[in-house]
């Protein structure tokens, strides 16, 4: 089997790839044969060694997220050889070979590729937690989610509009526009580093916004907080503008830089004004198989009933996994990264 390795914290060149044994079957679990691999921003964030869940735990595997066909199984595990499956792991998705316990599994979605059930999971759950624990959204609130042009975004965008929410979506560039608006977004905004673009988001919403989704992290945490309707929630799932693009690490001095930039939120202020701020990390969810399953079980549901459509992937095989880490800090992608199996 292949397996992609990182020793130690470091850029690009971290990634290693190496062959060993096929993984063996344990009581009650799932081997998979591993065709493709999501690739997310916080694989990026484990390389460099900034990932708390991560710290620790070197020489480790990336990845969150797999597809497969399941060649190795133990009785009552509720699945077959030959098995069409997506799944989720604590890391040790880039592989070719995964085993996993059945709650981690899920039936591939009919008509799907390899490459977008893989897509799938990460981001889905993300927004799922974002929008139905976190904001507790319910229909006719507006939101406002940011980087809609992405995995997450898109996720969102979607999940929100399954929800019967309004949406307002901000992306980075013009060429990213269509993505968010075939995914039914109300209102598409585009990002400029002067910030003029809360103007037009002033305008698509202008008695504020019930909730604000921001994985960028710290330039537009307080605008969004500003925008909050009484009630409103911030959700904060990511800090993507502590990553300093074009490079393959994030040093320390930079990090701590855009620490001293992230806003602080006074209780008192939140108090009077109504509003509060929550954050998370998916990776909670991988703690947590049964609300995992739970959420996944709502998100393929979703799937079947034409809701959510397949994600727009880029595929890298993966040997080139490094190109694939570098492409998604770049900020230029959209839709989700996997890496590829032969």
């Amino acid at each position: 089997m292949k397996r992609v390795v990182v020793k130690k914290p470091g850029g690009h060149r971290a990634l290693e790839l190496v062959s060993e044994r096929e993984p063996v079957v344990g009581a009650g679990q799932v081997r998979v044969r591993v065709r493709a691999a999501g690739v997310n921003y916080a694989d990026c964030i484990v390389r460099m060694g900034h990932y708390e869940a991560a710290k620790g735990r070197y020489p480790l595997t990336p990845g969150f997220e797999f597809s497969g066909e399941v060649d190795g199984v133990t009785p009552g595990s509720g699945f077959k050889n030959g098995d069409r499956v997506v799944g989720i792991t604590r890391f040790g998705g880039y592989a070719s070979s995964v085993v996993v316990d059945p709650i981690q599994l899920w039936h591939a979605p009919e008509g799907w590729s390899f490459e977008q059930a893989a897509a799938f999971p990460a981001v889905h759950l993300t927004a799922w937690y974002a929008l139905h624990r976190a904001a507790r959204v319910y229909d006719g609130e507006t939101v406002l989610v940011h980087s809609a042009a992405g995995g997450a975004g898109s996720a969102l965008v979607q999940v929100a509009k399954a929800a019967k929410c309004r949406v307002v979506a901000v992306v980075g560039s013009a060429e990213k526009v269509h993505v968010p608006r075939a995914l039914g977004a109300d209102a598409v905004v585009v990002r400029d580093r002067a910030g003029s673009f809360w103007k037009a988001v002033d305008e698509a919403a202008p008695q504020g916004f019930d909730a604000v989704f921001d994985a960028n992290g710290i330039t537009t945490l307080r605008p969004g907080f500003d925008r909050l309707a009484p009630g409103g929630r911030l959700v904060v799932y990511g800090f993507a503008e502590m990553l300093t693009r074009g490079r393959d690490r994030a040093g320390w001095m930079g990090l701590a830089f855009g620490y001293a930039r992230v806003p602080r939120f006074n209780p008192f202020e939140l108090t009077r004004l109504n509003r509060s701020v929550s954050g998370f990390n998916v990776v909670y969810l991988f703690n947590k198989p049964e609300l995992a399953s739970q959420a996944m079980g709502e998100m393929l549901a979703l799937v079947g009933q034409a809701k959510l459509r397949p994600p727009t992937t880029t595929a890298f095989p993966v040997e080139k996994v490094a190109e694939a880490h570098k492409a998604l800090e770049s900020g230029a992608t959209t839709g989700k990264l996997v890496l590829t199996f032969d």
